[in-house]
């Protein structure tokens, strides 16, 4: 049975709330890191997250990936600019990002 990747977004949820069930004091503090390096400022939410997931990308991080793409979307990122930042990853992650951009392409046609 092949997974796709609102099933592995699905996971990344569950183990996400199990984080923070176990160690709820680190993860509410760790939740505001987040909700404040991505909130709207001289850059928009839509193009921190574009950002999170090219730099998912060339770490080779597949849940961040999904994570980042998904968040991407919601804040209205379009398939064009998630193609770029495909591409802008592939340019600072060389030949392994080329296939991770790969999986990030797939995941973009099962979470769009």
């Amino acid at each position: 049975m092949t997974t796709t990747y609102n099933d592995r977004a699905t996971e990344i949820d569950k183990r996400v709330g199990a984080l923070f069930k176990a160690t709820p004091s680190v993860m509410t503090s760790y939740s505001q890191l987040v909700k404040a390096a991505s909130a709207d400022g001289a850059l928009d939410s839509k193009t921190k997250e574009l950002m999170a997931f090219a730099i998912s990308i060339a770490i080779r991080c597949e849940d961040c990936i999904v994570f980042h793409l998904r968040a991407a979307l919601k804040h209205g990122a379009s398939q064009e600019e998630v193609i770029e930042a495909i591409s802008v990853a592939v340019e600072m992650g060389g030949g392994p990002s080329v296939v991770y951009g790969g999986r990030a392409l797939k995941a973009l046609e099962d979470l769009a």
